[in-house]
């Protein structure tokens, strides 16, 4: 891409996003709009481009898309599993905490991991550790902890390695 192009538009994606995001909020596809939209969306990437850190690299993206699958899959059972456990007996519910030792090293995708748990109905990031190792995960229900880490483990962070590391 030619270098005034790129400084113009140093995320396009995140253009076409703030754009497309605007059309929507305002109901309306008029070339006012769209010219309103492109400007937000372009002044927004310029502006984060300069406090923004490294950009990451996806080195499978097909694994990502696989991921996306299970990642909405899981959201779709853990929903169930959820409302099962609100509309049962209080005591079978068990919350707890876990502490979940990362493999993942990449800062990107330590940050997708949280983000699928936090987006998983029934598990939240609570903390990441200072030292970045561990990430604190709350559970609505723990009926065995090392099962629940296995999962995070296999699903979703066996995945993120391939993706980002």
């Amino acid at each position: 891409m030619k270098r005034w192009v790129r400084r113009l538009l140093p995320a396009p994606a995140l253009t076409l996003v703030l754009t497309a995001t605007w059309l929507l909020l305002n109901q309306s596809a008029s070339l006012g709009q769209l010219l309103l939209g492109l400007l937000l969306g372009v002044s927004i990437a310029l502006l984060t481009d300069a406090v923004s850190g490294p950009r990451p690299t996806l080195r499978r993206p097909w694994v990502a898309a696989r991921l996306a699958l299970v990642v909405l899959w899981d959201i779709v059972v853990s929903n169930i599993a959820v409302a099962r456990l609100i509309v049962g007996r209080e005591r079978d519910i068990r919350p707890g905490f876990v502490w979940f030792a990362l493999t993942l090293r990449d800062p990107h995708a330590i940050v997708a991991l949280a983000g699928i748990i936090t987006m998983t109905p029934g598990t939240l990031s609570a903390e990441l550790s200072p030292d970045q190792r561990h990430l604190l995960v709350h559970a609505f229900n723990i009926d065995d902890e090392a099962a629940l880490l296995q999962s995070i483990h296999t699903r979703y962070e066996l995945a993120l390695l391939e993706i980002f590391e």
